[in-house]
């Protein structure tokens, strides 16, 4: 770290605007191998059988592109103007990102970017938490940025994209349990309270211990205390229930049950056990609940880490799952892809489920005006809903002490919140028939316009 450091600061950022370049690449090469309708439009795939050979010089990040400017007749006129603008995207949000959270302390509450200048000479650690959160989101936003193109092409979410990531976030969580997002809390200490941060873990807000071990030290970060929700059996329980849930939702069965319930079972367990990628799943399930298994025996804020980020899963990947029911019940189609689900459990394993609750609320806000606005301009009534996901959880993190402080009283509400959430979804049920009749007429008077 401290060789890190030592480099400055302008050559920090220039040397992660080109390795952004570079990751951005790839990321290209993600978004047209791993769709469904794969294309040969990166130079990193194999190339159309009718184009020129590739050069050497057609691989470099950004000016590649240029060169490939040859194969518009085989992709259509300016194909190549997005990924070359992708790449040019990722490397400024690589060092953007940077700056804002390790340079900058964007994550933390104003008082406390001041106290982090005062403590931070001579304390390592913190700047190695920081950096430990700027690689964690920089996965998370690379990932989602495969999950967004390819939603905004096909409609569809692969899973090539979702079941890496979440692994990733889990391990990222584990490895790194400060890497979750940060919280603020205030430690009594005598006659006054001395500012402290932690992380956002799975039983936050929760209440503080009374002080440190050492009533003389004054440290900044505060590791996860000792959590009893989190030690004993039922935790272990809801955690391997969590993943292999997981497992279970991306098997490739499928529920029809137009001829009873009895026949959805036959025809479900039919396909089960004729495809491959069941099997998979089941070993992944195995291997994931003896890992989970030895970490928690192991105990420490490595098993809070992937507790939180297991939380994360379920109850992000849960809230789409219900509203993706509820509202195919109601509107008699389907309200929601399963790739949506999946991308919000993604997002739950790397910022927890405080913050996937978070973009569940925010996202529909920029789904709805956008939506609204393709009605009437295109009479377009379908659009895609991941990158509504992903915009809302690169917002949560980039503005997330303002949004953890309006927040936090709804979080503080403990069980109470299971409730709150029940009655969106309920209230989200009684909205759907008159919104569902109102987009109807709207797209009526498009069409007749």
């Amino acid at each position: 770290m401290q060789k890190i450091l030592s480099i400055p600061i302008e050559a920090r950022l220039a040397i992660l605007i080109v390795l952004g370049c570079a990751v951005g690449a790839m990321i290209n090469l993600g978004i047209y191998r791993l769709a469904c309708y794969p294309r040969p439009i990166s130079p990193w795939s194999r190339p159309h059988p009718d184009a020129p050979p590739r050069r050497f010089w057609d691989r470099l990040p950004v000016i590649g592109w240029l060169g490939l400017r040859r194969e518009v007749n085989l992709h259509g006129a300016c194909f190549w103007i997005r990924p070359m603008s992708l790449e040019l995207l990722t490397g400024a949000v690589f060092a953007l990102l940077y700056w804002w959270e390790v340079v900058r302390c964007g994550l933390l509450p104003p008082h406390l970017q001041k106290l982090v200048a005062i403590l931070e000479p001579g304390n390592i650690a913190f700047p190695a938490i920081r950096h430990e959160q700027f690689l964690a989101h920089l996965v998370l936003f690379c990932f989602m940025l495969v999950a967004f193109w390819i939603d905004i092409d096909e409609m569809t979410i692969p899973d090539g994209v979702t079941i890496p990531g979440t692994l990733a976030g889990l391990a990222i969580v584990t490895l790194w349990p400060f890497a979750l997002l940060p919280e603020s809390i205030e430690i009594p200490n005598g006659h006054f309270h001395r500012p402290m941060l932690t992380s956002v873990w799975l039983t936050s807000p929760d209440d503080a211990p009374a002080s440190p071990d050492d009533p003389t030290a004054i440290p900044l970060y505060l590791p996860p205390w000792e959590l009893p929700k989190l030690t004993g059996w039922p935790a272990l329980a809801g955690a391997i229930a969590a993943f292999c849930v997981w497992c279970l939702a991306l098997a490739p069965g499928c529920w029809y049950r137009r001829h009873g319930y009895l026949r959805a079972v036959k025809v479900f367990a039919a396909r089960m056990v004729r495809e491959r990628m069941t099997y998979t799943l089941f070993a992944l399930a195995v291997l994931g609940s003896v890992v989970i298994v030895k970490i928690w025996s192991i105990g420490g804020p490595h098993w809070v880490g992937l507790a939180s980020g297991l939380a994360g899963i379920a109850i992000g990947g849960g809230l789409v799952w219900i509203v993706r029911i509820l509202g195919s019940a109601v509107l008699h189609r389907e309200a929601m892809g399963f790739g949506d689900v999946t991308l919000l459990a993604m997002i739950g394993a790397f910022l927890g489920w405080q913050a996937a609750v978070i973009v569940f609320f925010l996202a529909p806000l920029a789904g709805v005006v956008v939506g609204l606005c393709r009605l009437l301009l295109q009479g377009e009534k379908e659009i895609p809903y991941g990158p509504f996901l992903c915009l809302a959880a690169m917002g949560t993190v980039l503005a997330w002490p303002a949004l953890w402080n309006v927040g936090y009283p709804y979080f503080s509400l403990g069980w109470m919140l299971i409730a709150v959430l029940i009655g969106c979804l309920g209230l989200m049920v009684v909205l759907l028939p008159p919104i569902r009749w109102m987009l109807a007429r709207l797209g009526s008077r498009v069409g007749r316009a």
